[in-house]
């Protein structure tokens, strides 16, 4: 067969592939939500290091709501960072120890990261400028600062080349962070988180309240508290209990968070109760 004048088809040609946006290491998303945890109670910490240490009960989320209307409130703004001021008489040791701990394990850790990977220019506000023996450098800026920076290094943002005015590309602010560096920074963030909760009493726990039956039954009354949820209280007795508060799945009396002032005065009610007999046998 004479095939010299047969065409050959081309093979066809492979569908380029489509690019895949990098995607953050899960890691990265965990390290992400114990900061975004960190910067969302740290206020909260700063007004517990100078109230005494709080008892079960009331939970420490009802300060606001139960402070007296005469007192005046507690500011958190512009305050300076823990570890560069003083603290003459600090109320809750505890609180301030945890709270020097945190700041500093985040300091040191966006000193790292910063050695590690940042290529930022002097002028540039992203930049994280590590402290010297005379100057605190970005430590000087605060928790929320810190914590955003290392946020920002273990998701990898501000990695690539950015445009320029006149067209031409800049070198990136940042490299990516390395595997065996993001895990260690995610343990890090993992532990602030855990120890902030807990001198707290917001990490997930279901306490005991003493000496405070229920008003509408006298059963045992128990808090309960969890990093992502507001503060609820139970009641023992089941379903019997006449308190005007529904049912959990249990079968429990619950006041969520919205109900928890109307159990306080409830319960401060029954304690000023039990107290005017002792008064009139007294006199």
């Amino acid at each position: 067969m004479n095939t010299s004048g047969a065409q050959h088809q081309a093979a066809p040609r492979p569908e380029p592939a489509e690019e895949t946006p990098d995607v953050p290491h899960p890691a990265a998303h965990r390290a992400a939500a114990h900061l975004a945890t960190i910067r969302q109670h740290w206020a909260e910490l700063l007004l517990a290091i100078e109230t005494p240490p709080a008892d079960t009960w009331p939970p420490r989320q009802l300060a606001h709501t139960l402070r007296p209307a005469n007192e005046d409130p507690l500011d958190v703004l512009d305050r300076a960072p823990l570890v560069l001021r003083q603290h003459p008489a600090p109320l809750n040791l505890d609180a301030l120890d945890v709270g020097l701990s945190i700041e500093t394990d985040l300091f040191d850790l966006a000193d790292v990261l910063a050695s590690d990977v940042q290529h930022a220019g002097l002028d540039d506000p992203r930049r994280w400028t590590i402290r010297s023996a005379t100057d605190p450098g970005s430590r000087a800026h605060g928790l929320h600062w810190a914590a955003l920076y290392v946020e920002g290094r273990l998701l990898d943002e501000d990695t690539t080349p950015e445009e320029q005015p006149d067209g031409t590309l800049a070198p990136a602010p940042f490299a990516p962070v390395s595997e065996l560096r993001l895990r260690q920074a995610a343990h890090i963030a993992h532990q602030c988180a855990g120890r902030l909760l807990r001198v707290l009493q917001l990490d997930q726990r279901a306490t005991p309240i003493p000496g405070r039956p229920c008003p509408w039954c006298g059963g045992e009354l128990t808090l309960h508290t969890g990093p992502d949820e507001g503060p609820s209280v139970t009641c023992g007795w089941g379903p019997q209990c006449a308190a005007p508060v529904p049912l959990t799945p249990a079968g429990r009396r619950v006041w969520e968070w919205h109900a928890l002032p109307a159990l306080v005065a409830a319960l401060n009610a029954e304690e000023q109760h039990e107290r005017q007999p002792a008064r009139l046998m007294a006199a």
